[in-house]
């Protein structure tokens, strides 16, 4: 039988690698419904007692505190039957390592939990979300869509936010930017479009559920793109209002490094903006 050394050097030299990956400085975990390991990022053993090839079939209990567990079992029982991400933060899952924050999702029947170490901000971005919706109270038409888009580069300090709803477009920037990219399935947060790709075990032919990690990796196409539009850094946060699609596009020329406490009241933000708009729409009738 191959040593666990091995198999991770025959990994490491094949093509195959180059599927769907995960951003360096995160780690994922895939697991089922009674939370068995069934892939985890190959960086895992930074983050747990074990190789990601030796977590595989295991109970995560086993490598988790138990009140970690619970903890977060207890917010994934909450979050169950719905498309929404449960969040939890400054989480210690060993004795060995630091405090994360944990985003965990329902994906085609399997559990997505990812860990990026903890912000430490606390309440700091959610606090400041009422307020900027509040100021929004006497715009309409264009110069609500313009103001929304400022406050939201307000509330995540990114280089250049744009607004797509429907026909309708707004952009609040920081300075000259190349045209604003076209929608081509870019993951949520991109906190460094240059950062190495860390990949994901076992590989799975068809990776449906990895296409819904946060922080998927953007492909080399998309690197590509980003970096002729001197895009380093990206947040994504779609919405509907009344049956239409909408966005919030966060860009930035510099790294930064991923928050799922930035994007939780990103997400806020943009929800309250949809009731707006949507009162907006339904009196201009």
């Amino acid at each position: 039988m191959d040593t666990v050394d091995e198999i991770e050097r025959d990994m490491a030299a094949d093509p195959r690698a180059k599927g769907v990956c995960i951003q360096q400085g995160s780690y994922l975990l895939e697991l089922s419904l009674d939370w068995i390991v069934l892939r985890a990022s190959e960086n895992i053993h930074h983050l747990l007692r074990g190789s990601h090839v030796t977590l595989i079939d295991e109970p995560l209990g086993r490598f988790v505190h138990a009140q970690a567990l619970h903890d977060l079992r207890n917010l994934f029982s909450r979050l169950s039957g719905t498309t929404g991400i449960g969040r939890a933060y400054a989480v210690r899952l060993t004795d060995e390592h630091d405090l994360v924050d944990i985003a965990f999702q329902l994906s085609d029947g399997r559990v997505l939990l990812e860990a990026v170490p903890t912000s430490g901000s606390f309440g700091e971005y959610f606090g400041t979300v009422g307020g900027l919706i509040s100021g929004l109270a006497s715009s309409h038409r264009q110069a609500l869509l313009d103001g929304a888009a400022r406050r939201m580069r307000a509330l995540t300090g990114y280089d250049r936010v744009t607004l797509d709803c429907g026909d309708s477009r707004a952009e609040s920037s920081r300075g000259a930017f190349a045209a604003a990219h076209e929608a081509d399935d870019l993951p949520t947060i991109i906190a460094d479009a240059e950062a190495e790709r860390v990949g994901i075990f076992p590989r799975d032919s068809e990776e449906s559920s990895a296409r819904s990690v946060l922080l998927r990796s953007p492909s080399d196409e998309q690197r590509e793109k980003l970096n002729a539009q001197g895009i380093r850094a990206m947040l994504r946060v779609p919405f509907t209002v009344a049956g239409s699609a909408c966005e919030f596009c966060c860009e930035s020329r510099s790294p930064r490094e991923p928050s799922f406490e930035l994007h939780a009241a990103a997400e806020l933000f943009a929800q309250m903006f949809a009731m707006r708009l949507a009162m907006e729409q339904a009196t201009s009738r």
